[in-house]
């Protein structure tokens, strides 16, 4: 907390420098008040009395204009601290579950609560304590220059108060903390109960989960009482520091006016300063450290404690190295999309050689993306690891893998540029030759015709034309591993098979994303994904002896294609 004020330096002392114009009316209202009573009421001078309390008004006015100026730079010390706080925080709480360490709930409620309890808390601070100390400060100054005497008979008490309340902050500040880590205790094994509720009951274990919740509510209330007990006590420092003062004032007036020559005026103006700036003052203090204060200091601590995390291991990456061919393996790859997640893919081990074509198939959501992508490197497996050419793909460099692998989704890029520009995006040069090749083959031709040939700017197009486009461009890339994820899906049959077929005379490996029983015709093998595992086999082994595939087959025959996973 204190770091993150000390970069508000130049706006903190533009605060401390309109606070001491904010403390003229302190400092010189018992001197107005003395010299109206000596040199106007008291000698029947009532125009003149008037107007030296008139002054009053007057430093009134000046510190309405300090106020004035005041309040920005405040704004510029409190906003930028709450910006940079949920910065922290959130980048803590994202940092933690990166290295997979246990969810931590109570973060939602720093996030939440404590960060705008602190945003609230040190604007309210700022503002009060610092009039406070102003006002003291300037009424002390005061009453020393109007009446030495008095200032020495209050001096000692004043002081002790303060002293008490220096001591009695630290077990307020412990109590106070007792109480957060008491709330943020509740805050998570509450969470945590409400993320597992369906295991609680399956298990039976809500009498368990509740006593186990309830005892920390009650350790809450227990810290809770125990800190308004300690609470009262701040009730003391404001009787010695601010009563006792003017009492002992009003007490020995008399004696300090027959000794110390003080005029009636002066014994009014000391009234006036331990009345009416000095005793306000000390129950402002005393409320405004004792509940924002402490607040602020604990909840502050809490989260710079929550902000730590453990300073990074050194790591050293991996040795990289070639691929020694283009065969694709998995072993015993998992993946989940959180760490509470059930897996989509469990264990999967699966071998795709070298210039195979195999079709994946399985009802919608079962994870056939998912599969596409970490087949491509595109996510990496939770658990278990991906081989290209006997080598993990951790360990190759991704230049490589963007050379040799490309994989192809269902939702085609085409962006702004000529169409030859989005047809030789991968292939660095190509030629005309090279161009009309891809374009015979793949059946582009009608829609080259279209829009005016290579050098044309792409207009608007159907996103079947999208993905014939995106299509020629992976077909002419040196990609030596082609992934279609549903690429065909807005093509027509007889314009699909034509592409199908064309990959398969292709160079490398063809791995498609099924979406129509044609597709996995076509293939060399098919796998069937089903409730996260591997089954691989020929079209017709899979209609003998899966149920599940018999079912898509009648639905690709019947209706509409099955969605993507």
């Amino acid at each position: 907390m204190s770091r993150l004020l000390y970069r508000r330096q130049r706006a903190l002392v533009h605060v401390l420098l309109w606070s001491t114009v904010d403390g003229l009316p302190a400092m010189f209202s018992g001197l107005l008040v003395a010299t109206a009573l000596d040199r106007g009421f008291l000698r029947h001078r009532t125009v003149i009395g008037l107007a030296w309390l008139a002054g009053l008004g007057v430093a009134a006015l000046v510190r309405a204009a300090a106020v004035r100026r005041l309040f920005p730079w405040l704004a510029a010390v409190v906003e930028p601290l709450r910006d940079e706080l949920v910065t922290s925080i959130v980048t803590t709480t994202l940092r933690k579950a990166v290295a997979g360490e246990p969810a931590d709930l109570a973060s939602v409620a720093r996030l939440t609560g404590q960060v705008e309890t602190v945003r609230d808390l040190v604007s309210a601070t700022l503002r009060t304590v610092r009039q406070v100390a102003v006002t003291i400060t300037a009424a002390l100054i005061g009453l020393f220059v109007l009446a030495p005497a008095a200032a020495l008979i209050c001096l000692p008490p004043v002081l002790a108060a303060l002293a008490l309340y220096a001591a009695l902050l630290p077990r307020l500040a412990r109590r106070e903390y007792a109480v957060l880590l008491a709330e943020e205790r509740i805050a998570g094994d509450a969470g945590s109960a409400l993320v597992a509720l369906r295991d609680v009951v399956a298990c039976g274990a809500e009498g368990r989960v509740a006593a186990t919740i309830g005892s920390h509510v009650d350790a809450g209330a227990v810290a809770a009482r125990s800190l308004a007990r300690a609470s009262g006590a701040q009730r003391m420092v404001v009787a010695v520091g601010g009563e006792v003062p003017l009492l002992m004032v009003l007490a020995l007036s008399p004696w300090l006016m027959h000794r110390a020559g003080l005029t009636a005026g002066d014994a009014a103006g000391a009234a006036t300063y331990l009345g009416a700036n000095l005793l306000p003052a000390m129950r402002t203090l005393v409320e405004t450290l004792g509940v924002w204060g402490l607040q602020l200091a604990i909840v502050g601590r809490r989260l710079a404690e929550a902000a730590v995390w453990p300073a990074d291991p050194p790591r050293v990456p991996p040795a990289l190295q070639r691929p020694t061919g283009y065969e694709l393996r998995l072993e015993h790859a998992s993946f989940a999309y959180g760490l509470r997640s059930d897996p989509i893919i469990h264990e999967l081990d699966l071998l795709v050689p070298e210039d195979d074509h195999l079709a994946i198939v399985g009802p919608s959501g079962i994870g056939k993306s998912t599969l596409a992508d970490i087949i491509s490197g595109g996510i990496a497996p939770t658990t278990g690891d991906v081989l290209l050419g006997g080598t993990s793909l951790t360990r190759v460099d991704s230049s490589t893998i963007r050379h040799n692998l490309a994989l192809l989704p269902q939702e085609a890029y085409v962006f702004a540029g000529s169409l030859r520009e989005n047809l030789t995006y991968l292939c660095g040069v190509c030629s005309d030759r090279d161009l009309d090749a891809a374009v015979e083959t793949l059946g582009l031709r009608q829609l080259v015709n279209r829009l005016g040939g290579y050098d044309a700017q792409i207009d608007s197009l159907s996103n079947g034309e999208r993905q014939l486009i995106a299509l020629a461009r992976v077909w002419l890339s040196p990609a030596r591993i082609v992934i279609l994820d549903e690429a065909t899906a807005h093509l027509d049959l007889a314009t699909e098979a034509v592409v199908e077929e064309a990959f398969a005379r292709r160079f490398g490996t063809l791995i498609v994303v099924a979406h129509r029983i044609s597709s996995a015709r076509r293939a060399r093998r098919v796998l069937l994904m089903e409730d996260g595992r591997l089954s691989s086999g020929s079209v017709e082994s899979h209609a003998r002896s899966s149920r599940l595939y018999e079912q898509m087959v009648r639905q690709w025959q019947l209706g509409p294609a099955i969605g993507s996973a």
